[in-house]
């Protein structure tokens, strides 16, 4: 049975083809079918206009993008999936690792910076997140924010620096501490935090509105979600404060594409990819989510202060798909959920 198989006896309805969340996924012949790890809200607006510009029929299945890696993992060649758009490189090597993508042509890559995209070219930076630490501008000084994102579980921090253990973000941010500095080092992080009464919540945006309001002073989050709060309420007392030097918890973690090997839509899967790097889409992710565009000489957008080179620590993030599952255990085992 090929991997089209199931293409030839289910047809979408066109009501669904940009609301497919949390279903099923399976595409006629002529559609480009995309497993999105990165919300509707995101990037559904630049799908669209992918769509509409290209006259591409396309089809999306919106999830976590762990959860659309074990998926992909589980469907193997019998997936309809064409391309996986991911929020972070720790689900896609996850899927390389299985051998289930393809080589994306080299005229793709050109314009990305090869930390930004995998060794063997089987993915593909589209936009960058670097990690910091939001602090409330009214109750901590900067001057007093810890100096790396180890000191996070010293005492005078203890219970104030809030986490969200089961974001996708953290979890690569945890990948790359296993792959820097080993796995104990990692255990006993997580351990510290948890023993610690590290508050914990379910997202980025949550933990930001904390901060914003007083509830606690700090959190670890990718930059662009307080850019987005100053942007709707410029007086909110919320600020983006880094790391000495290039300490890990200034890590820049890559959202991400990938082809998927053995599609029969490799050319509007190409398509696609090009149309990401694009000057349009990078300044979409620019302008309108406050990322780091990743390729087409565009800068980064407003308030949003350029990537010191020297800040940012190298990981190796084809390194992160074989821990993807051991570091969701590493922190249900130590108690962070």
């Amino acid at each position: 049975m090929t991997r089209r198989t199931t293409r030839a006896t289910a047809v979408l309805a066109a009501a669904l083809v940009l609301s497919l969340a949390g279903s099923a996924c399976t595409g006629t012949d002529d559609e480009l079918v995309i497993y999105s790890g990165r919300t509707s809200n995101l990037v559904g607006p630049l799908l669209e206009r992918f769509a509409e510009a290209t006259g591409t029929n396309i089809a999306v299945k919106y999830g976590d993008s762990a959860e659309l890696a074990l998926t992909l993992g589980q469907e193997g060649e019998a997936s309809d999936a064409d391309v996986f758009l991911a929020q972070n490189p720790g689900a896609v090597a996850h899927v390389g690792d299985e051998g289930l993508l393809a080589t994306l042509p080299a005229e793709l890559l050109d314009d990305v910076d090869p930390a930004y995209r995998s060794e063997n070219d089987r993915w593909v930076g589209v936009s960058g997140r670097q990690r910091v630490i939001v602090y409330n501008a009214d109750l901590v000084d900067p001057a007093d924010l810890p100096a790396s994102v180890f000191d996070i579980t010293l005492d005078e921090y203890e219970g104030r620096v809030a986490i969200a253990p089961q974001n996708g973000s953290f979890q690569d941010f945890v990948s790359a501490m296993v792959v820097a500095e080993g796995e104990d080092t990692a255990r006993r992080w997580l351990q510290d935090l948890a023993e610690g009464g590290a508050p914990t919540y379910a997202n980025n945006n949550a933990i930001v509105e904390a901060v914003s309001r007083g509830e606690v002073p700090m959190g670890l989050v990718n930059h662009y979600y307080n850019h987005r709060f100053l942007a709707e309420d410029p007086d909110l007392p919320s600020r983006n404060g880094s790391f000495e030097g290039d300490d890990l918890g200034n890590l820049v973690i890559a959202s991400s594409v990938s082809i998927i090997a053995g599609t029969d839509q490799q050319e509007a899967a190409e398509r696609f990819v090009a149309f990401l790097l694009s000057e349009e889409a990078q300044r979409y992710f620019s302008e309108e989510t406050f990322e780091y565009p990743l390729a087409a000489g565009v800068e980064p957008s407003g308030d949003v202060p350029p990537i010191d080179p020297s800040s940012v620590p190298r990981v190796d993030f084809d390194q992160l798909g074989a821990n993807l599952q051991r570091t969701t255990s590493l922190i249900r085992e130590v108690g962070l959920t």
